[in-house]
């Protein structure tokens, strides 16, 4: 006989049943517990077992298991899709179906806007209601902001998720020594600070400090929704909330005085999901014991898609009118 710990099994199934089924009911009181994966191992050293009959019973634990493990989910099936590139659209109207479209967002245009006009102008090329078509886009530009959309139609709709975790790059410019409540030129001046002291070597070591992973908190003007509310709603009442910060990684970041303006700073940066870039300005600025908030924001890219391949926006939709023109000569 040779003195061993025994295994007592805790499953999601009722501990007694399972004791019964396993031929544990006679085991003695539990010892320390280990954890491993939803499974609790009990050792005790107070009962003798045969060796035969104790690898008898870990085979039956380990059988057990196997029939009461739950099967890996299957990787998600992302639907087929259609990329719609200018300066032609592809003929017919099956593409549209399930669809990737870049536009250049025009300044002044919220996302939704640009979604909004995209659907309507389909419900007429596809003689649907404008309801039952879906349009999504991949990551949201503020209604200052310019450049690439990347706008899903259809059953690439689906793909929205995968396409807005990329990594974003934009360009813009920030203006020193002036502070406003949206952090951009949306909302008037409500502080200066000096900023003349804010010199070339400044700009590359605050460049340099703000790379790689950071907490960042949003901007009150934002669309994120605090107790049900969203922050800019309650921005506009004048209030301040506490938000939560948030995890974002700059990969790289360049800072350059304009050549135009020595109030103004112009950059280029690459950064994660969910970065605001007005944030990041404001920060950088108070990192060099200023203010600041942007004039100009345009994003370049995201992933692997870049606004040298997007559509204008009144091109695509006069190309839609021209193909329901098409589709109705043909029938």
């Amino acid at each position: 006989m040779l003195a061993r710990p025994s295994l007592r099994l805790h499953h999601a199934v009722h501990a007694g049943s399972l004791r019964g089924s396993l031929g544990l009911t006679s085991l003695a009181a539990p010892g320390p517990c280990f954890h491993h994966h939803g499974i609790s191992l009990e050792a005790s050293a107070s009962q003798p077992i045969p060796m035969a009959q104790s690898k008898l019973r870990l085979h039956a634990m380990s059988s057990s298991l196997a029939q009461n493990s739950v099967p890996a989910s299957q990787p998600r099936q992302l639907p087929p899709h259609t990329s719609i590139p200018p300066p032609s659209l592809p003929p017919g109207i099956a593409a549209w179906e399930s669809a990737v479209v870049l536009i250049d967002k025009p300044q002044g245009w919220t996302s939704f806007d640009v979604c909004a006009k995209l659907r309507f102008a389909l419900s007429r090329t596809l003689d649907k209601k404008a309801r039952t078509i879906k349009v999504g886009h991949a990551g949201t530009l503020d209604p200052m902001a310019t450049g690439l959309l990347v706008v899903c139609v259809g059953r690439a709709t689906k793909l929205v998720e995968s396409l807005m975790a990329a990594s974003k790059r934009y360009s813009g410019t920030m203006r020193l020594g002036e502070g406003t409540p949206s952090l951009d030129a949306e909302t008037p001046v409500h502080e200066t600070k000096p900023w003349q002291h804010v010199t070339e070597a400044s700009l590359e070591a605050a460049a340099e400090a703000f790379l790689g992973e950071q907490e960042q908190i949003p901007p009150m003007y934002s669309a994120i929704s605090v107790d049900g509310q969203r922050l800019y709603d309650s921005a506009r009442k004048g209030l301040e909330v506490e938000r939560k910060s948030r995890r974002i990684t700059v990969h790289s970041l360049r800072l350059q005085r304009s050549a135009e303006d020595p109030q103004g700073v112009d950059f280029v940066v690459s950064c994660s999901k969910g970065t605001y870039v007005r944030s990041l300005a404001a920060d950088l600025a108070a990192h060099m014991g200023t203010v600041a908030h942007l004039t100009a924001l345009r994003r370049l890219s995201s992933g692997e898609h870049d606004v040298a391949a997007a559509w204008q926006l009144p091109d695509l939709i006069s190309q839609l009118g021209d193909l329901k023109k098409e589709d109705a000569a043909q029938a």
